[in-house]
C-alpha cells in the first residue's frame, strides 16, 4: 500500500518532466511483467518472448489508426485483444504438443523474432521506418496535454493489474494454477484440466501484455519492429518479476521500479565517465543484480521483506 500510495502521489510531488517519463516508462514496465508474472509466476510456465504479445498489442492499435482511421480507444481495445488472440493460438500450439521448460521459452522466444523479422518486412507496419502516430492531443484521441494525466491512467491501469492477480492468487482458478506449477502430472491426476488452465492463464497474460504495448504507442506515439519485438522488452519483463519476487501480487511492480531507477542512475554515471566507455555496461550490470537476486534473494523483493517482517 505504500507503494501504490508514493506511486500514486509522484505527479503531485514531481514536476520535473524527465522525473514524470521514468514513472510513465515505470509503470510500463510494470505493466507488462504483472503479465508475465500471471503464466511465468503463477502458472511457472517461464517465457522468453512476451515482446510478441507486447509488439503485437501495439503494432494493431498502430495499423487501425495510421491505416484504417480508427478511433484510438477502439483501435486500443483492439490491440489487447490481438495480443490475447496471438498468447491463446501460442498457447493452444505449445500445450498442446506437450512443451515445458526450456522447450517452452525457446519457443516464444522465437515467435518474438520471427514477429520481429515480419513486422521489419511489411508495408502495412512501416516496414523499418516503423509508424508514427499522427499528433491530436484530446483526451477522446487518446493523447494527453500533460505527461501527469497519462501517469495516473498508465497507474490505473497496473492497478487494475495487481487487483486481477490478487483475485487469481485467492480463487479457485489460482490454486489450479498452483497446483499445475508445482506438479502438472499430479494436478491431472487430481482430476485438473492443465491444458485449458495453461490455456487460459497464457491468454490472460498476453492480453495483460499487449496492453503494455498500447500504451507504449500512446505515450511515444511511434513504435517500430526493434522497439516493438525487441529482446530487451521480453527480458525486461522477465527480469522486474525475478527481481521484485516472482508469483506475488506486487514483486513485478517492485521490480520495475528497482530496474528502471538503476537503469538511470548507471546511464548518468556512465556519461559522466565519457561515451566512449558506455556500451553494455548497464546490460553487465542488470545480469550481476540478475545473479545476486537468484543467488541470495530467491523470493525476489517482495520476498525478502516478507521474511524480515516473519522475524520481527
Amino acid at each position: 500500500m505504500a507503494l501504490l500510495a508514493a506511486l500514486a502521489a509522484a505527479p503531485l510531488l514531481v514536476q520535473s518532466d524527465a522525473m514524470l517519463n521514468l514513472g510513465v516508462t515505470v509503470l510500463i514496465v510494470a505493466l507488462a511483467a504483472q503479465g508475465w508474472n500471471i503464466v511465468g509466476g503463477l502458472a511457472g510456465q517461464l517465457s522468453f518472448g512476451h515482446a510478441a504479445f507486447y509488439g503485437t498489442g501495439a503494432y494493431a492499435a498502430a495499423v487501425l489508426q495510421v491505416r484504417y482511421g480508427w478511433n484510438a480507444y477502439a483501435a486500443a481495445g483492439a490491440g489487447v485483444l490481438a495480443g490475447a488472440a496471438l498468447g491463446a493460438a501460442i498457447g493452444a500450439a505449445v500445450f498442446r504438443a506437450g512443451l515445458r521448460g526450456s522447450y517452452f521459452a525457446l519457443v516464444t522466444l522465437a515467435f518474438a523474432e520471427v514477429l520481429r523479422i515480419v513486422a521489419n518486412a511489411l508495408s502495412v507496419t512501416g516496414g523499418a521506418a516503423g509508424l508514427l502516430l499522427p499528433l491530436d492531443v484530446r483526451a477522446t484521441n487518446f493523447q494527453f496535454g500533460s505527461r501527469g494525466a497519462f501517469y495516473g491512467l498508465a497507474l490505473a491501469c497496473v492497478i487494475a493489474a495487481l487487483a486481477l492477480t490478487l483475485w487469481i492468487t485467492r480463487s479457485r482458478f489460482g490454486a489450479h494454477l498452483a497446483a499445475v506449477r508445482e506438479n502438472e502430472d499430479a494436478a491431472r491426476a487430481l482430476g485438473i484440466d492443465a491444458f485449458r488452465v495453461k490455456l487460459q492463464a497464457m491468454t490472460l497474460s498476453a492480453a495483460i501484455t499487449a496492453a503494455a504495448g498500447v500504451l507504449y504507442l500512446q505515450y511515444y506515439l511511434y513504435i517500430d519492429s526493434g522497439i516493438a519485438y525487441g529482446t530487451g522488452v521480453s527480458v525486461a519483463a522477465l527480469l522486474a518479476p525475478v527481481i521484485g519476487g516472482v508469483g506475488t501480487v506486487l514483486g513485478p511492480v517492485m521490480g520495475a521500479v528497482a530496474l528502471e531507477v538503476l537503469g538511470v542512475l548507471t546511464r548518468q554515471g556512465i556519461e559522466t565517465m565519457g561515451a566512449g566507455s558506455r556500451a553494455g555496461v548497464d546490460q553487465m550490470l542488470f545480469g550481476a543484480l540478475l545473479i545476486v537476486a537468484i543467488a541470495f534473494m530467491p523470493g525476489g523483493l517482495a520476498g525478502g521483506l516478507a521474511k524480515r517482517a516473519a522475524r520481527r
